[in-house]
């Protein structure tokens, strides 16, 4: 379970390190058409903002902030009311997939094939956000595999979302099991 819990924090932190990237490029790209140059012949030199750019700049940051939540709650075994349970990670995890799919393939729609563009360092900017929107997409979608894998296997959708867990040492799972050491003893 320690390789799992080494693996879980590893995958949380490349993620969070791919979704500030990805803040990076979509604040670029915001600043860029909140404030464009003059002369630029993008929109008419008129500045402008795209509504999918600021949902994948929502996505990376809320993803930055339950990463870090992650990894801290693993590595120091933390256990809270809120998001506490493999049940709590993988809905929480689940929403910002699904926040993650819709950009990434709305941007990817729009911005899909910028080959001939490539000159222009608005349209590198924009490859790489959507490549690395993607890549986000991509390892969310892995981390759910194992956490879906680590439950299914341990039937712990209810247990501390650290997976090292001992119930009678935990403050919010289930107490109520009696393990041989705790049992009455009888000697008939």
């Amino acid at each position: 379970m320690a390789d799992l819990a080494a693996l879980r924090i590893a995958l949380y932190f490349a993620l969070a390190v791919f979704s500030i990237v990805l803040l990076g490029l979509t604040a670029a790209r915001i600043h860029y058409t909140t404030h464009l140059p003059l002369g630029d012949p993008l929109n008419n030199g008129s500045d402008f903002y795209d509504p999918i750019v600021a949902e994948l700049l929502a996505t990376s940051i809320l993803t930055i902030l339950w990463s870090f939540f992650i990894i801290h709650s693993i590595h120091k075994r933390h256990e809270n009311r809120f998001v506490s349970t493999f049940r709590g990670e993988l809905i929480g995890l689940f929403i910002l997939w699904v926040m993650s799919l819709v950009g990434a393939a709305i941007a990817t729609t729009i911005w899909g094939d910028l080959n001939f563009c490539h000159q222009f360092s608005a349209c590198r900017l924009l490859t790489a956000m959507v490549a690395f929107a993607w890549m986000c997409f991509i390892l969310m979608t892995f981390i759910l595999f194992v956490d879906i894998a680590f439950v299914v296997a341990n039937g712990g959708l209810r247990e501390p979302l650290h997976g090292r867990w001992d119930p009678r040492a935990s403050h919010y799972g289930n107490n109520n099991r009696t393990s041989m050491s705790t049992r009455p003893t009888s000697y008939v």
